[in-house]
């Protein structure tokens, strides 16, 4: 038995036989040392043929056989070691040129049985615990592994009460792979394992990208695609390229480099050929959606999730297949951010083309935010989202404009340090300019203004309330409120100055009685025409809206209280439906209050019938 064998070894004395060491004569004599390691390396067969002989399986198949490293882990290790030692005396026997022929012969046969033994051995742990060996639990482990020398570190450790059951057998699985590989890569067919190692790990490998739905496409196949369908693909390959990258792969090659640490090349022949196939099947489809010719600038945020994802992980990507067998996956990866930049590039011409071929004719109603203003603001807000990513595409691609952007477009920004910045401010200067020109779709002059103010408000809101205030800056936002202001004092001017128009200069005036009444005249019709008008228009920003109204409150009911104060006395028995003061100061706010909702109806003048001078005919409001 192995222990007996190893307990002659070791101490009992050598007693060489003349007839059993061919290089021993009687006219000449070996030397005393040359004859102890002939019996030393004599015994180190025997000893091996022991072992090996007893766990020679032969007959048995691949999936119906016993296990040496399962059933008794220390007599794997000295099997193991009964194999180095056989090398060693093979080797001995090689270089003594009057060795015997016949203990080489029994040498090499031994060797090869053990090889076919350690062969199965290998399978077995490889297929037997493929669900132990999966890239998560091999990332997590493999460190640990690698720091322990030996399987008697690696069996102690598992006996740690904190260590879970799968990572026990994860790493003493580790361990054994280790070991037979080292042990048949020494002992010259490494060949063997590797064939094994190959077909069982590339299959697992295969299966994981599978199960994460990652399937190999053609360009016709993604061209034909309906645009959900392919929508659908992308949001699965972005849920699935990190699991495969961080864990898959990763853990694939920490396996191949610490079951084949013996030889680098092996490892990296053995990661090439079980990744590289799914590698290059995973990085296609990024590829492949880049080159899509349909792509219209709706599905850019998609493509942009593409690019931020293959980047992201290009650290990752570039340590793990760092071999030059694998530089295919790099060149891959690297050629699939060209292709999608490429197509965001396009995407972002089609987008601007899109607003200034705008051909829309028709106002929008009341002088609201026009859907168009809606559309590319907040398109832009999104693309200001992947600021950095799109920085990365534009870097090299300048913006080609006949004239320079307008100062207030960068007062705090340089445009060679900021390409997006200048791409996003040119975009929104495009607006504008298309807004300017569905502003004069208006008859009324006031309304025009108005719906302008009412655009660059929403405009400015959105650059406030996004990241693209971080890239056109704080100049940018008070240069474009202040051009509301104008736009709103605009506004207040034309919808307003026939009513301010209609009271004298000087309403402290001493006047007749007949150009009071005209005056009351021409004010109750201005300001009804004004109102009626203005009922129906919209202002949909509360803010704005309250700030317009206060100040035409402001600059309107001081003034004519002052003339109602003044003339009312000689009118106040005029009443009825030709009443001429209609309208008492204190209700002037309420009325103005009712402005720039929407309504669709006339308010309240076309309900008014009866003089507002004394409080039992007042018509001011009674709440919203």
């Amino acid at each position: 038995m192995p222990r007996k064998g190893m307990r002659t070894l070791f101490f009992k004395s050598p007693s060489p036989s003349p007839s059993n060491s061919p290089s021993r004569s009687a006219t000449q004599p070996s030397s005393p040392r040359r004859s102890f390691s002939d019996s030393l390396m004599e015994e180190n067969i025997e000893i091996a043929q022991t072992l090996i002989t007893q766990w020679d399986s032969d007959s048995s198949s691949y999936n119906n056989i016993s296990s040496l490293f399962h059933d008794d882990r220390q007599e794997a290790r000295l099997y193991l070691k009964s194999v180095k030692d056989l090398q060693s005396a093979m080797q001995h026997f090689l270089s003594s040129q009057d060795s015997s022929a016949e203990k080489l012969i029994i040498a090499q046969n031994l060797m090869q049985s053990a090889m076919k033994r350690l062969e199965k051995e290998f399978y077995q742990i490889l297929s037997g615990n493929r669900d132990y060996l999966d890239a998560e639990t091999v990332s997590s482990r493999s460190s640990r592994a690698s720091a322990l020398s030996s399987v008697s570190d690696l069996e102690s450790e598992s006996e740690d009460e904190s260590v879970s059951a799968v990572d026990q057998i994860s790493t003493i699985a580790m361990s054994d792979l280790k070991s037979i590989a080292d042990c048949m890569i020494s002992s010259g067919y490494g060949k063997e394992c590797v064939r094994i190692y190959k077909i069982i790990r590339k299959s697992i490998v295969d299966e994981g990208l599978y199960l994460l739905g990652v399937e190999k496409l053609s360009l016709s196949q993604v061209q034909k695609m309906d645009w959900q369908v392919l929508e659908t693909k992308i949001k699965n390959w972005l849920s699935a390229v990190k699991v495969a990258v961080k864990t898959l792969f990763y853990g694939e090659r920490l396996l191949c480099e610490h079951v084949f640490a013996a030889s680098d090349s092996i490892a990296e022949s053995c990661f090439n050929e079980i990744s590289k196939e799914a590698a290059m099947t995973l990085f296609g489809f990024p590829e492949l959606v880049g080159k899509c010719k349909k792509l219209s600038p709706e599905k850019m945020f998609r493509i942009l999730d593409l690019y931020q994802a293959v980047s992201d992980l290009w650290p990752e990507m570039e340590s793990i297949f760092s071999f030059e067998s694998t530089s295919a996956v790099r060149s891959l990866a690297v050629n699939s951010l060209i292709k999608l930049g490429e197509a965001v590039r396009t995407m972002l011409m089609d987008f601007e083309s899109a607003i200034q071929k705008d051909s829309s004719k028709t106002p929008v109603p009341a002088g609201g935010v026009h859907p168009l203003t809606r559309y590319v603001m907040n398109y832009i807000s999104f693309l200001a989202d992947y600021s950095e990513i799109l920085g990365d595409i534009v870097v090299d691609w300048p913006l080609t404009i006949s004239t320079p952007l307008p100062e207030a477009y960068f007062g705090c920004y340089d445009a060679e340090e900021s390409p997006i910045s200048i791409r996003l401010a040119w975009l929104v200067l495009v607006l504008l300019c298309k807004l300017d020109g569905k502003a004069k779709l208006y008859k009324d002059v006031a309304l025009s203004y108005l719906f302008l103010a009412n655009n660059l408000q929403y405009v400015v809101g959105k650059v406030r309330g996004s990241n693209v205030k971080y890239l056109l800056g704080e100049y940018w936002v008070q240069k474009h409120e202040s051009k509301v202001k104008q736009y709103a004092a605009n506004y207040e001017r034309m919808g307003w100055s026939k009513v301010f128009a209609s009271l004298p200069e000087d309403t402290t005036a001493q006047i007749s009685s007949d150009q009071a009444k005209s005056y009351f005249k021409r004010f109750n019709a201005a300001f009804e025409e004004a109102y009626k008008k203005q009922t129906s228009w919209v202002v949909p920003d509360s803010k704005l809206r309250d700030e317009l109204k206060v100040s035409v409150a402001k600059k309107l009911v001081p003034v004519y209280r002052e003339f109602y104060e003044k003339h009312r006395v000689g009118m106040r028995r005029e009443c009825g439906e030709d009443s001429l003061v209609r309208y008492a100061p204190e209700n002037l706010d309420n009325y103005l209050s009712d402005l720039l909702y929407g309504a669709t109806s006339g308010g309240r003048v076309s309900s008014f019938s009866s003089c507002s001078s004394s409080p039992s005919h007042s018509h001011g409001r009674q709440g919203r």
